[in-house]
């Protein structure tokens, strides 16, 4: 971004004091203790509202939020019964809250749409009166889900309102069994090692790419619509979804696109959230980690040489598998190995595609466009296509010759 100008930044904290307390985390937590990073774009407000009076209701609404999310206002810490893990103490140290200006257009920021690792953590009025909104937060606090719901939280609170959905941090419901009882092989994860924190975002995908510029590939309504009739294989399959379409789509592509070796075993991740998997199920406004890997794996060989609908099955079959007792194993195979996601040849596919960050109506508007920073290597990430079009676009990080054989292969019929 050209000219940004900071004009002010300062600690947010809870409008009133919390009880102080320790919140543990899960397994599920403790493998995602890495930053996610993500910026929203917002049209000029139609009602006129100001930069500062925008600037003001955000404050406001954050120091309101930080009462019942106290958690986001504190630090991890070791655990007092085990300092092997982290657990959060809700201090009520606070948010970082910062303010810039930028002689930029939103034109100029969303012609491709694509991430951009420029942007830094703030509220910055660009120079057509448009919004940008940037976050940065611990992975280990809030899955995707979770984001979502403290957004439309933040939302009604800077018009005025009350909270939409109370915050429920308890995660014992993912607490692992003791003894731990693992009945699954989970090919999804990969054991630990001495330099492993935990088991934070790890993936790799056997060429050792570093960090790419970040690309996009639009698929149209129409592109999709022809993804799934070759995805049902002329009858093979009863139905399929757009993700479970486009995800086999991208495994073979993508592993195709890195001239990955055809005996290599290609493993595609894809979080689940396992809410409503469970037995009992999470609460309702359950704020925390609940997305376990699903996955789908083959020899690069089977990728090329098998039919589209036997992908598609293979991706589903991923899905399916998270039942209660799967979930558990995993969570207990996790205590045990302290593992990582899949290492060998992997990669994780992330879907922001309809989480429906573009549904809120803050005080200035509603969220125009809002995509992650940065994608790092070993992770492809669906966001929504452009408004009033449809569709999704593809976003991930690939050598140049590589990402225009991905995108042949995706686009081409």
């Amino acid at each position: 971004m050209e000219s940004i100008k900071l004009v002010e930044k300062k600690v947010v904290f809870p409008e009133k004091p919390t009880n102080r307390r320790r919140i543990f985390l899960s397994n599920i937590d403790l493998g995602l203790v890495a930053y996610q990073e993500s910026v929203a774009f917002y049209d000029p407000p139609s009602n006129q509202m100001s930069f500062s009076e925008s600037c003001q209701r955000l404050h406001r609404a954050l120091r309101r939020l930080l009462v019942d999310y106290d958690f986001f206002a504190g630090r991890l810490v070791p655990s007092l019964e085990d300092n092997r893990r982290l657990e959060i103490d809700c201090n009520g140290a606070g948010a970082v809250f910062a303010t810039a200006t930028a002689e930029t257009e939103l034109s100029q920021l969303i012609d491709h749409m694509a991430p951009r690792p420029e942007l830094e953590q703030f509220v910055a009025f660009l120079k057509c009166g448009s919004l940008a909104l940037t976050s940065r937060y611990n992975h280990c606090v809030l899955d995707g889900i979770g984001v979502r719901e403290i957004q439309c939280n933040i939302a009604a609170l800077t018009r005025g309102e009350e909270l939409v959905i109370i915050p429920n941090p308890d995660r014992t419901i993912f607490r692992a069994r003791n003894p731990p009882i693992i009945n699954h092989p989970h090919h999804e994860y990969s054991r630990g090692t001495d330099t492993d924190n935990l088991y934070t975002v790890h993936c790799r995908s056997g060429i050792g790419i570093e960090q790419c510029p970040n690309c996009l590939v639009y698929l149209s309504p129409h592109r999709i619509a022809n993804l799934k009739k070759a995805g049902l294989g002329e009858g093979k399959l009863q139905n399929c979804t757009t993700f479970e379409v486009v995800a086999a789509k991208i495994w073979k592509a993508r592993s195709i696109a890195l001239e990955m070796d055809d005996e290599k075993v290609s493993t595609m991740l894809f979080p689940v959230d396992t809410r409503k998997r469970m037995v009992p199920q999470a609460p309702k406004g359950f704020a925390g980690n609940a997305l376990i890997p699903g996955f789908a794996r083959a020899r690069v060989r089977e990728l090329k040489d098998e039919e589209d609908n036997a992908l598609v099955n293979k991706v589903r079959e991923g899905v399916e598998r998270l039942n209660d007792e799967y979930i558990r194993s995993s969570i207990d195979w996790l205590e045990v190995n302290k593992g990582v996601p899949c290492r060998e040849e992997s990669f994780s596919l992330v879907s922001w595609w309809r989480l429906g960050y573009e549904e809120d109506e803050f005080a200035w508007g509603k969220i125009k466009y809002s995509t992650p920073i940065v994608v790092k290597p070993g992770l492809v990430f669906l966001l929504p296509g452009p408004q009033g079009e449809g569709g999704l676009n593809i976003c991930l990080g690939l050598p140049e010759l590589q990402f225009e054989e991905f995108r042949r292969i995706m686009t081409e019929d």
